[in-house]
C-alpha cells in the first residue's frame, strides 16, 4: 500500500486517546518504551492537561460572570439613589465583565483547537507504537522459528540416542547369554564376582582420587639450600712435609 493512501485510510478512523488507555502501557511492560515513543507520550499529555486547564478556566470565568452579573442587578436600584458610587461600582463591573468575555472567548478559540492536536498527536503516537509492535512480533517470530528449530533437532537427537540405548542393552544381553552358552554358567559366576569386585575398586579409587584432589594443598617449591662448602683437611700435607725432612 502506498504511503498516501495508507495514512489516507488511517484519517478515517476513530483511535481512542492511546496515554489514557492500560492496555496501551502494557504493550511496553516487557521491552519498555522507546525514546521516541515516551516524547511523544510527553507532547499528548501536556496537551491534555491544557485541554483540560482550559476547561476548567472556562468555568470559572463563568461563575466569576454570573457573580459580576448578579452584583448589576443588585446594584442598579442603589445606582440610581447614589449616583456617583452607583454608577463607579456599575462601571466596574461592567468593565469586568467584558474582561471576563474576552477571556472567555480566548479560552473556547484554543479550545476548538485541542481536539485536532489532540488528534494529530495521537495519531503520531499511534504510529510509533505500531511500528515497534510489528518490529517487535518480527523479532519473536524469528526466535520461535530458532527455537522451533532446535527442538526439532533434541527430538531427532533423542529419537537417535533412545534407539543407541535400546540397542546397546540388547547387545549386552545378547553377549550375556552367549557367554553363558560358551563358558557355562560357573565360569561366567566366577568372572561375575571379580567384575563386580573390580567395579567397585575402581569407583573407590575415583572417590578416593577426587577427594584428594579437592582436599590436598598446593605443594610449596622447596627453598633453595645452600650447598655445604667443601672442607679441605690439610693433614696430610703436613705429614707428607715432615717425611720428606726426616728423608732429607
Amino acid at each position: 500500500m502506498e504511503e498516501g493512501t495508507f495514512l489516507a485510510a488511517l484519517e478515517l478512523t476513530k483511535i481512542p486517546v492511546l496515554v489514557l488507555d492500560q492496555k496501551w502501557h502494557r504493550l511496553f511492560a516487557l521491552s519498555g518504551k522507546p525514546e521516541d515513543v515516551k516524547k511523544v507520550e510527553v507532547e499528548l499529555n501536556e496537551l491534555l492537561q491544557q485541554q483540560g486547564k482550559a476547561t476548567t478556566d472556562i468555568k470559572s470565568l463563568k461563575k466569576v460572570k454570573a457573580k459580576l452579573m448578579q452584583s448589576i442587578v443588585d446594584n442598579m436600584d442603589a445606582a440610581e439613589g447614589k449616583a456617583s458610587a452607583g454608577s463607579k461600582k456599575l462601571e466596574k463591573d461592567k468593565e469586568l465583565i467584558d474582561q471576563t468575555n474576552e477571556k472567555i472567548a480566548e479560552l473556547e478559540d484554543k479550545l476548538m483547537e485541542y481536539p485536532k492536536l489532540i488528534k494529530d498527536k495521537n495519531q503520531e503516537l499511534m504510529l510509533l507504537t505500531m511500528s515497534f509492535c510489528y518490529h517487535k512480533m518480527r523479532t519473536n517470530t524469528s526466535e520461535v522459528h530458532e527455537i522451533a528449530d532446535w527442538i526439532k533437532q533434541v527430538r531427532i537427537d533423542l529419537k537417535k540416542n533412545i534407539i543407541k540405548k535400546q540397542n546397546r542393552e540388547i547387545n549386552n544381553r545378547e553377549i550375556y547369554t552367549y557367554m553363558h552358552d560358551i563358558f557355562g554358567k560357573d565360569v561366567v559366576d566366577i568372572f561375575d564376582i571379580k567384575e563386580s569386585e573390580d567395579l567397585a575398586l575402581t569407583s573407590k579409587d575415583s572417590a578416593n582420587a577426587r577427594s584428594s584432589a579437592e582436599t590436598e594443598p598446593e605443594e610449596k617449591p622447596e627453598e633453595e639450600k645452600e650447598e655445604p662448602k667443601e672442607n679441605i683437611d690439610l693433614a696430610p700435607t703436613d705429614e707428607k712435609e715432615e717425611d720428606h725432612a726426616g728423608n732429607s
